[in-house]
């Protein structure tokens, strides 16, 4: 079933164990290069290196397969932009259920190509928050599948987790870890990691400045819902989910907003420097420890490289 409460720390150590057979443990990389630009220790978990190529198949993976055989008989189903859809698509097809995808019409070509490949069934809306949400009632209303909310759910966020937990089991002890914030899975669950595994290290999350409702929300202590976002990190469009905002409260340090320009140079400094694909949405972490070198000078510092589904078409940088 899925989980109706926060997620505490033996939720996160049995959505670890859940999942260990159908992710990868990903990989920690360091850049001596990157080190030296900013005066600071960074640890980048590679999550475009994980199944799928993002952190999404985590809480996919932990909230299928902690189903009853009753709540899945008529499959999964969700709206997402790409990441999640691939997810919940694959983990589908692991346990040899339907997933039903309702993607905006502007999704990547290689996010919607994916979700084909692993056998979702993909209905396209305008893309709006609204008809993301009114097409995926419809799709549950014929099919009476059961929804996987990408990010706005407990069990997605213990699944997230655990990619937080594995990076401070694969580090020293971590002044900062900061992690991209768009829906809020990902932060929520990196969260609740570090408050549980790593009490002293400090949370921050990275957010585009044209898609700053996390931000608004934050510091003006009340939940500002996402209008238009037009951000090159199109991961992080989606509206901040109201779970992940209460837990993001209690847990969050401080949330710092990053400009496009920041996000594509930074972006390209790591394909640059590390020789490894990561998508926009990923770069915000970074380049938010390059806007504020000084507060991070000298500190160790965990990020969460959340994808690495770039569009190879349309760079940011052609």
């Amino acid at each position: 079933m899925i989980l109706n409460r926060v997620p505490d720390i033996n939720d996160i150590n049995e959505a670890s164990l859940r999942i260990m057979a159908y992710v990868n443990h990903t990989p920690v990389l360091t850049c001596k290069s990157i080190n030296a630009m900013t005066g600071t220790e960074i640890f980048f978990k590679c999550e475009n290196f994980q199944k799928v190529g993002a952190f999404k198949s985590r809480g996919a993976c932990n909230t299928v397969f902690s189903l009853t055989e009753e709540e899945v008989k008529n499959g999964v189903a969700t709206h997402s932009s790409g990441n999640h859809a691939q997810a919940l698509a694959r983990a589908a097809l692991l346990r040899n259920i339907p997933a039903y995808i309702v993607m905006p019409e502007n999704s990547l070509k290689v996010k919607i190509d994916a979700v084909r490949n692993y056998k979702g069934i993909i209905t396209f809306c305008v893309p709006t928050l609204e008809a993301r949400e009114s097409t995926l009632l419809e799709v549950i209303k014929k099919t009476n599948a059961l929804e996987v909310h990408p990010y706005d759910n407990y069990s997605i966020i213990a699944g997230q987790a655990t990619a937080t937990k594995e990076l401070i089991e694969q580090t020293p002890p971590l002044d900062f870890i900061i992690a991209p914030v768009g829906g809020g899975g990902l932060l929520a669950g990196t969260a609740l990691s570090a408050h549980y595994f790593s009490p002293n290290t400090k949370v921050i999350a990275a957010e585009p400045e044209n898609a700053n409702d996390a931000y608004r929300s934050f510091y003006e202590g009340k939940f500002v819902p996402s209008i238009n976002p037009d951000t090159i990190a199109d991961g992080l469009r989606t509206s901040l989910g109201e779970r992940n905002y209460e837990i993001i409260k209690k847990h969050v340090n401080q949330i710092i907003t990053v400009t496009e320009d920041e996000i594509i140079k930074a972006m390209r400094l790591i394909w640059e420097r590390m020789k490894i694909i990561v998508e926009p949405s990923s770069a915000v972490v970074l380049a938010v420890i390059f806007k504020n070198t000084e507060a991070f000078k000298g500190s160790r510092v965990g990020v969460i490289i959340s994808g690495g589904n770039a569009d190879l078409d349309n760079l940011a940088w052609k």
